[in-house]
């Protein structure tokens, strides 16, 4: 409907409408397949979990990557697993990524995980299921995923 010629249209007091939630995960840069190519993704078995001792979301992992020397890595999935369900399980690796030190601890790699939910570093206790990467039949540790 049109207002008539000279008459001022109607102005709305409402208060403005709140910004749409972010619905779906946030999507990260572009990369190109050589970038990706880059990326060294193995099997490895964890032969050994425990508790990481200066951090309470992490376990210490030691893992059979199928190279005949056994890697730690730090994992942040103390919330979601126990040490005794993750011995014996294959997991996918990042096998090329450079070693860090987390809170004391060497770790050489980092397991891949889905979630339904972001990390928050403003509410670290938010409700999120991790679920751990793994082969859906059992192969060696070292083997490549590509």
């Amino acid at each position: 409907m049109t207002q008539p010629t000279g008459t001022p249209a109607p102005v709305s007091t409402a208060a403005p409408a709140a910004a749409a939630p972010v619905v779906g995960p946030v999507s990260k840069p572009t990369i190109t397949f050589d970038e990706f190519a880059k990326v060294d993704l193995r099997v490895a078995k964890i032969v050994h979990a425990e508790n990481h001792p200066s951090a309470d979301r992490l376990f210490k992992l030691q893992l059979d990557d199928g190279s005949g020397t056994p890697r730690q890595i730090c994992a942040g999935i103390r919330g979601h697993y126990t040490a005794e369900e993750l011995v014996g399980r294959s997991i996918i690796i990042v096998a090329n990524l450079a070693p860090r030190v987390i809170r004391g601890e060497e770790s050489r790699g980092m397991l891949l995980a889905a979630s339904d939910a972001p990390k928050d570093p403003a509410n670290p206790n938010a409700d999120r299921r991790v679920v751990i990467l793994m082969p859906s039949t059992d192969i060696a540790p070292g083997a490549i995923v590509s």
